[in-house]
């Protein structure tokens, strides 16, 4: 398969097309004041190819905060796009959408993955779409846009999952998922109650309110806490590995997280590693996997996009990930990696 990219800081789509012909597939990225507007051109551009749509900034070797970017798939794949629709509350009444979708693609072994940009409720969608998808081996990532809106073939959509599933016909694809925390030393067990699924909120830990259980350990006044999310993230235990919770803003004396924790979970205090290195570990575990990279495709969390901007560390990160061939993607308010919805993480699709 080939991938292609192009992208306008300007917002003139006609600029970030250019170049692309005969695609397959084609990924729009756009800013929230222009999406729709962009969503119609396209669909007048390229009428009747598969599209999906996401508000939000994308990057290739550079970030383009608000202009419109275009990734496309042109040569050696299958594609199928659709939507999931009333995903605050009924999500599993379209799956058949989902199945029609995979239907059409027939995957094969390894070969086939489900993009997908969804407006909220991502942990209940993701249970919905992936409890499918893993049957039939196909995998799954992606990630949540802004604005409260996608767009599947030329028409926008609110509280929807826009999704393609797409099957690469000369190799493999595999999905990875990049984590720069760790548990710290002390191995907090912290045991979440008096929560608020609907809220994503988080009232007690062990049993005390949630905002002192979370100042005391860090030795941080309240003020720092929603910053203090960028280094110390809580993270909910599953097995061996561990979800990354972002927390949002401080609620009464709980706290308000962007991912959904429900009582008796069992969180833990993280801090960051050598993200540089783990960059680097990346890109190396891609390159083992496979000796001939088509493109990557990636969701990069907007918190990791603001701590590396804040520390001058972005272009170094772009910098290293684009030794894979055709690396591109956009930057999202949570990620998506098979059945889990994760924050603060990187997401990406690769392409033999």
């Amino acid at each position: 398969m080939k991938q292609f990219y192009g992208s306008s800081k300007n917002g003139i789509l006609k600029d970030a097309v250019r170049g692309l012909t005969a695609p397959k597939l084609i990924i729009l990225m756009s800013s929230p004041d222009r999406f729709d507007q962009h969503v119609e051109e396209l669909e007048q551009l390229f009428p009747g190819v598969p599209s999906i749509g996401v508000i939000d900034m994308c990057y290739d070797r550079q970030v383009t905060e608000k202009g419109v970017g275009i990734a496309a798939f042109t040569e050696g794949v299958e594609a199928a796009t659709d939507v999931i629709e009333e995903v605050s509350t009924a999500p599993a009444r379209y799956i058949g959408r989902v199945e029609k979708a995979v239907s059409k693609i027939h995957p094969g072994s390894n070969d086939t993955v489900c993009i997908d940009f969804c407006t909220g409720n991502d942990a209940c969608v993701l249970t919905t779409i992936y409890a499918f998808l893993e049957k039939k081996r196909v995998k799954l990532m992606g990630g949540t846009g802004d604005g409260g809106r996608v767009s599947c073939n030329g028409k926008v959509y609110s509280d929807a999952c826009a999704f393609a599933v797409v099957r690469n016909v000369g190799g493999r694809v595999e999905v990875y998922k990049e984590n720069i925390y760790q548990p710290m030393a002390e191995n907090y067990r912290l045991v979440a109650s008096k929560t608020d699924r609907s809220k994503y909120y988080i009232g007690e830990l062990n049993g005390r309110p949630a905002k002192q259980v979370y100042m005391d350990i860090l030795h941080i006044p309240e003020k720092d806490i929603s910053t203090q999310t960028f280094r110390n993230p809580l993270g909910k235990l599953n097995g061996e590995d561990v979800c990354i919770v972002s927390l949002k803003e401080v609620v009464g004396n709980g706290l308000a997280c962007f991912r959904q924790v429900n009582d008796s979970d069992v969180l833990t205090m993280l801090e960051m590693k050598d993200y540089r290195q783990i960059a680097q570990d990346t890109m190396d575990k891609i390159r083992q996997d496979f000796r001939r990279i088509s493109g990557v495709f990636a969701v990069n969390c907007l918190f990791r996009y603001i701590y590396f901007s804040e520390n001058h560390a972005m272009d170094d990160y772009l910098k290293t990930m684009n030794a894979l061939p055709n690396f591109c993607g956009f930057v999202g308010y949570g990620e998506h990696y098979n059945g889990q919805f994760v924050n603060q993480s990187m997401t990406c699709v690769v392409f033999e």
